[in-house]
């Protein structure tokens, strides 16, 4: 007898393993794609390094203690963004109508949505993560202890649900806007930018919507702070390193929130 959760999951590994596949199966477009991700990883990182150069510290943290935040934030965001990136294509299926087809498989609509492609090119991303990651351990002033370790086990992987998260949010938002993901990704990508730079230097405003609306700060800057033992900016206490899971939670709360009432607010392609 079949396994009941395995075949629960069966529909999900088929459509993936179909769209893994098709990339693959057009190997010259498939390289230039994992290039050109990679690329822009490497471009973002040049970035913060000829910030680094010019002011040697920012918001009291140097290039090796940045490249620990920029390694954990970016690898958690590229993550996400393989596993639920595809999301933003939403307000094309609601136009085209075959949003409706969702509706008549007898699986969740969310869990098609994220199951319904998935972006290969995007791994490519995770070298450049690792790469800063790995130099920051190493060039950074980092208390080891396990405590430590655990911080930056847990740290990554409630990244990886805050960014997830996040996707998820703005397509329940797509439900709305339609035309409006440039919006939506003011915050998502905005997010990701703002996760891997120092929050001290944040206004005010910014800390309210990426600390406490959108919690990318947990995502490696307030854990890394108590990985190399700085102080925490205000409004943000000590032990805040250590809430990326509290974090994560209230992420995926308002995410759900917010596709709930997209869907329940959808009403057809009218067709």
């Amino acid at each position: 007898m079949a396994d009941p959760a395995s075949a629960l999951l069966a529909p999900y590994k088929a459509v993936l393993a179909s769209r893994i596949r098709a990339q693959r199966s057009y190997r010259a477009s498939f390289a230039l794609d994992l290039g050109s991700s990679l690329l822009v990883g490497l471009v973002e990182l040049a970035e913060v390094w000829i910030l680094f150069h010019n002011v040697t510290v920012l918001g009291g943290m140097s290039f090796p203690s940045i490249a620990l935040v920029f390694g954990l934030a970016d690898m958690a965001f590229a993550l996400a963004d393989l596993a639920c990136g595809h999301c933003d294509r939403l307000p094309t299926y609601v136009r085209a109508g075959t949003l409706d087809v969702f509706y008549l498989r007898p699986q969740p609509l969310l869990a098609q949505l994220v199951a319904s492609d998935i972006s290969l090119r995007r791994l490519a991303r995770c070298p450049v993560g690792a790469a800063a990651l790995g130099y920051g351990l190493v060039a950074a002033d980092v208390q080891w202890s396990p405590a430590t370790i655990a911080l930056l086990a847990v740290t990554f992987l409630s990244g990886c649900a805050i960014f997830s998260a996040l996707f998820i949010c703005a397509a329940g938002l797509q439900f709305f806007l339609i035309n409006g993901a440039e919006m939506t990704n003011a915050f998502v990508y905005g997010g990701r930018y703002a996760a891997t730079q120092p929050a001290r230097v944040w206004s005010g405003a910014l800390k309210v919507v990426f600390g406490m609306v959108f919690p990318v700060v947990f995502a490696g800057y307030l854990p890394v702070l108590r990985v190399v033992d700085l102080p925490s900016p205000h409004p943000f206490p000590e032990w805040a390193g250590w809430a990326a899971p509290l974090a994560a939670v209230w992420a995926w709360l308002f995410a759900i929130a917010c596709w709930r009432c997209g869907v329940r607010h959808y009403q057809g392609a009218g067709g």
